[in-house]
Parts: structure tokens; sequence; C-alpha cells
């Protein structure tokens, strides 16, 4: 089995460091390639699915994953020709805890060379991008609203040295500044909130369960809409969200689609996989079972 590893040379943290004293071990086993800056893991990707590796690996946070999966799909039947693997080195991992991977770097190594495969669904966003309409694809989740803003917000030097503290207290910022309206569109109709959460899986933030109906496999992506996003509505969630890692049934509206159409008439952020990318409109949908990946 061909194995191209994908990873950040100048990534901080105890994860990063492990990674690199352990270079000379994986690259016995693999091919390794750095990246150089913004998206170019995704060029690293798409050049390694045409070199024909059986297996990519992102080694690195949901933001080096993201950027890997989207080198894979930008290929011709990418998905097809290879699977994705992960090494989970950032702050939070939300994929790799969601495939219940192991989080320590020797375990998650042996889980890339002896793992199986498991087919789950491929979500997919078209949005409004900065050189216009542009589509991302991405693994786990996806936000509009106070949630991107916040990711908007994060001061990453902040993030280096506190790691998922910089997002709370980025998405404090968020809360100061005036919501907009959302027109969330599905087959079913319409719902109006000032943010909402799309999930492939069930977590979010680490292991907050925002979606318990999700399934990786079951086509379907699973919308979690607030209908207010205000000081109460945090004050209310937090303590369900921190002793029982769920949100309260009734401070959100649920549904669960093949399709989604996101709009507002004001500037509201997108983002994906913890990623900023753009900003609404935006439509989503989901290929299922369509990506190839590495659990245990």
């Amino acid at each position: 089995m061909r194995i191209c590893v994908i990873f950040n040379p100048t990534a901080k943290g105890d994860k990063a460091r492990r990674f690199r004293r352990h270079l000379a071990e994986i690259g016995a086993d693999a091919t390794l390639r750095q990246t150089r800056g913004p998206n170019h893991a995704s060029a690293l990707a798409a050049e390694a699915v045409r070199e024909g590796f059986d297996l990519i690996v992102a080694a690195g946070g949901d933001g080096t994953l993201n950027e890997v999966l989207n080198g894979i799909t930008g290929e011709p039947a990418g998905c097809e020709r290879t699977r994705l693997g992960v090494l989970p080195l950032g702050t939070v991992n939300v994929f790799a805890r969601e495939l219940r991977l192991p989080l320590g770097l020797r375990a998650s190594w042996e889980t890339i060379r002896r793992g199986r495969e498991q087919k789950i669904d491929l979500p997919c966003v078209e949005f409004a991008g900065a050189q216009g309409k542009a589509i991302r694809y991405f693994s786990q989740l996806a936000g509009a609203g106070l949630d991107a803003r916040a990711v908007e917000l994060v001061d990453w030097n902040a993030k280096k040295m506190i790691g998922y503290l910089a997002y709370v207290l980025a998405g404090l910022r968020a809360l100061r500044q005036a919501p907009a309206k959302i027109t969330v569109k599905t087959g079913h109709g319409e719902l109006m909130g000032e943010t909402v959460l799309l999930g492939n899986g069930r977590l979010y933030g680490g292991n907050f369960r925002v979606f318990p109906e999700a399934g990786l496999g079951d086509g379907l992506l699973d919308v979690c809409v607030f209908p207010q996003m205000r000081w109460g509505t945090l004050f209310w969630c937090t303590p369900s969200a921190m002793v029982l890692g769920t949100l309260p049934a009734r401070a959100v509206r649920r549904v669960q689609v093949a399709t989604v159409t996101l709009h507002s008439a004001a500037s509201v952020p997108l983002q994906v996989d913890g990623e900023l990318v753009g900003h609404l409109p935006a439509t989503f949908s989901v290929a299922r079972q369509a990506l190839r990946v590495v659990v245990p």
C-alpha cells in the first residue's frame, strides 16, 4: 500500500512536535509531503491522487484535513481512486473524534497502517466566495452566523497559546454584534434563525453532541437552527452542553435533509470544518457514502 502523508512543518504544539520527532519512523512506511502555506495541502493531495497513492493522510487539525479532502475531491474520481487517513495533530480534531480514532501519535499511525476502510457521506456547499461562486467539500460540519463570525474573529496567536479557549473568547466577542436573520430553505419549508449549524456527524467543537441523530452514512445533513443567538441563549445552552454534551431541545429547531439553502439580506460569514470560506447565500448537498476513510 502506497501512503502519502501531508503535514505542516511549522505547526505548533506538543502533538506537532512529537510528530516531527517520529518523521524518520513514519517516513519509512510513507512518502512525506510538507506544506508551504495556505491551500498548499490541497495541491499536494491532488498531486498524490494523480500519482496513484492508495492512501492520503492529513497530518494536522481539521483545517489541514479539509484542504486535503478538497485536493482529493478536485481530481476526477478522486474519492474512488484513493482513501483518506487522519493523523490528529490539531487543537480540537472533531472529525477524528467522530471516527473514534485514537488521538495518540503511535496509536493513530498504527490505525493508518492497519485500519479498515469505511465509506461515509461527502457533503459539499456552493457559496459566495471571493472570486464568485465556489464549491467546497467538508468532512464534519459547517455553520453560518455566530460560529462562523467567531472563526473570523479568532486571534491565531492566542490559539497557539491557549488552544480551544481562543474560539470561546472569539465567540464572546461575536455575541456583542447585532445578529443577522438567516432563512433556511428545505424541501419541507422554511425556518428562520440567527445561527445555523450543519453536521455530517454527531459532534461539534470537540465532544459536544450538537447533532445527536446524525449518521455518517445516512445520506442526510443534520441542520440545527437557533431562532435567536443572544447572551440568554448562551446561558441557557451552556449548562446542558457542558454537563450532558447536548443542547436543550427547546433552544433549537432541527431538520434532516439531503439539500438545504441558506440566505440572508445581510452579510453572513460561512465556515466549513472550522475554516472561514466565504459568505451566504449557500446551498448544501451530500453524496451518500462517497468518501473512503480509514478507521480502527
